[in-house]
């Protein structure tokens, strides 16, 4: 992971409303980069310091926060909302990589520039951190660095996987990876149950799994029929019979 990065990364999007960050409570509990620097044990005053140099943004529903190849110089972590990370293909096809939501964070560049673009899904509130001022940071505390090479290394398992739903899975399948995969996010960010609220549309999902849109329709309508899931308007889904839909993510249904 390579931190000393150049040129500017600007909003694309003068709507994107920038402050400064005052308030210090609850908002930063679901911070990344404060998870980073819990386990660096950093003092509180260094916290601060941390919290001191970061800005907040704000994006509207489909705002664009960073594109592909543009030059890095910022790490985001979600706070609140909904990102969706996408690369575009030369015939204009997009292909949507993750969905990010509070707790997670995205902009880590290996070459000095963004590998993907970052848009909002619904109305989203990011912490954004100057690397310059982090990697100073860091510099004091170099266990930070590993933790978010960490991250990365992370990044790099999911993007593995992803690779296995696209490459190896039936469309029932990647649905049910889909599903199992929302829930087990919600619960390591402390949702309970197994009722699921998903902002991105069909449209997303079908450019996320490598589907046609109608297909992820009729799949959902199946996993109905056969009281796997229950759905209440468009965005609300729950699980009925999580142990059946990991059966059928894990292919030996």
């Amino acid at each position: 992971m390579h931190l000393d990065v150049k040129g500017l990364a600007k909003l694309h999007d003068p709507v994107a409303r920038e402050t400064r960050v005052i308030d210090l409570g609850a908002p930063c509990k679901v911070c990344a980069i404060r998870h980073a620097a819990s386990e660096s044990q950093l003092s509180e005053e260094d916290e601060t310091h941390l919290l001191s140099i970061a800005s907040n943004v704000q994006l509207a529903s489909g705002q664009l926060l960073f594109a592909e190849s543009e030059a890095a110089e910022h790490l985001y972590s979600v706070v609140e909302g909904t990102m969706r990370l996408y690369k575009m293909m030369p015939d204009g096809r997009r292909q949507i990589t993750g969905f990010l939501f509070p707790g997670d964070f995205l902009g880590l560049a290996d070459d000095n520039v963004y590998a993907y673009s970052a848009e909002a899904v619904g109305r989203c509130s990011l912490y954004r951190y100057s690397f310059v001022q982090l990697r100073q940071l860091i510099g004091r505390y170099p266990e930070m660095e590993h933790k978010l090479c960490a991250i990365a290394r992370h990044e790099l398992a999911e993007a593995q996987d992803q690779l296995l739903l696209l490459g190896r899975k039936t469309a029932r399948e990647r649905v049910a990876s889909f599903l199992v995969m929302l829930l087990e996010r919600a619960a390591r960010h402390g949702q309970e149950g197994d009722r699921l609220t998903m902002p991105m549309t069909r449209e997303d999902i079908a450019d996320y799994l490598g589907m046609a849109t109608e297909t992820i329709s009729r799949t959902f309508t199946e996993f109905r029929s056969q009281g796997l899931i229950a759905t209440d308007h468009v965005k609300d889904v729950t699980l009925l019979d999580r142990d059946e839909l990991e059966t059928i993510a894990s292919g030996l249904d």
